[in-house]
């Protein structure tokens, strides 16, 4: 599938390759952008709240009035309540937006919260646990288009940086054998560590823009999660590259996250970073044959 434009600087005609701006640096989402990721962590927050919510629900059962709403009680949905609530966030905020979604309330808890303990941070920290088992027990796989994109951006002299609200993108990077390809990385023990706030805020990518030595108006930002796109538009990127892999999982409408991401601010939307070209100091993307957004 081509890439989906949307109205942004420097038109282009129907069919015809969108160009960025002149860009000193390209700035990089891990999960699900550099490494295949992503449903990793998909699937660690479905086991983390549906086994919370059956427990939650069997102990409402001996208290709930005949007849009582008991939606708030329903699986944790991959086609919505990922993309929606936890995609892309630090973790104890996504406990906490998707608990708010359910109106449920738990304690905040502490950092150092068992992964039993029913608060935010002890959900947050049972979650973390499953993704660090998964990382022991297999080897991260990246993304061949990215690659090649990251070897041309290099090529044409264009700097690099990795963010992640993850503690543990060290440890993803290593595995997969591509820490050393960044000029800069940004992750979730820097968020903690410098108390500013996560994805969709953009002060992850402000930071990450600052460290590598450019402005945010000489930077592209290349995300796969709504909230992502959305820090980016808001961050002032002059490029904003939204990658639809299909991670609104199990939704029934083939465009729905392709929508997301343009709905957020995207620039462009492509399937793979392979539909990126690098043309000196600017990223072509061909475009749909009309031009226009899917």
């Amino acid at each position: 599938m081509t890439g989906t434009q949307v109205s942004t600087p420097g038109p282009s005609a129907p069919g015809e390759p969108r160009t960025s701006p002149e860009l000193d640096a390209v700035l990089f989402d891990m999960d699900g952008v550099i490494t295949d990721t992503a449903t990793v962590h998909a699937l660690a927050w479905k086991r983390l709240f549906d086994d919370f919510l059956a427990v939650r629900a069997a102990e409402d059962d001996t208290t709930a009035r005949p007849g009582a709403d008991r939606s708030w009680a329903r699986p944790f949905d991959l086609s919505e309540d990922y993309c929606r609530y936890v995609d892309g966030r630090p973790r104890y905020d996504g406990v906490e937006t998707f608990l708010r979604s359910r109106a449920i309330s738990l304690p905040y808890g502490h950092d150092d919260d068992p992964p039993t303990a029913i608060t935010v941070c002890g959900l947050g920290n049972r979650k973390d646990g499953y993704v660090k088992t998964w990382l022991t027990e297999n080897q991260v796989r990246t993304y061949p288009g990215t690659m090649t994109f990251i070897a041309d951006l290099h090529a044409a002299g264009i700097r690099t940086a990795v963010f992640s609200s993850s503690c543990n993108a060290e440890g993803v990077l290593t595995s997969a054998d591509v820490i050393d390809l960044f000029d800069v990385r940004v992750d979730g023990t820097d968020l903690s560590r410098l108390g500013i706030p996560g994805k969709p805020h953009p002060a992850m990518l402000w930071e990450a823009a600052s460290r590598v030595g450019v402005e945010p108006e000489r930077a592209a930002i290349v995300e796969d999660a709504t909230s992502g796109v959305q820090a980016g538009r808001d961050g002032g990127f002059a490029f904003v590259i939204g990658i639809d892999r299909g991670t609104c999982y199990g939704s029934s409408d083939g465009d729905a996250c392709r929508r997301g991401l343009l709905a957020a601010g995207a620039s462009v939307v492509v399937d793979d970073l392979s539909e990126v070209t690098v043309a000196g100091r600017r990223l072509a993307v061909r475009t749909d044959a009309d031009g226009g957004a899917r």
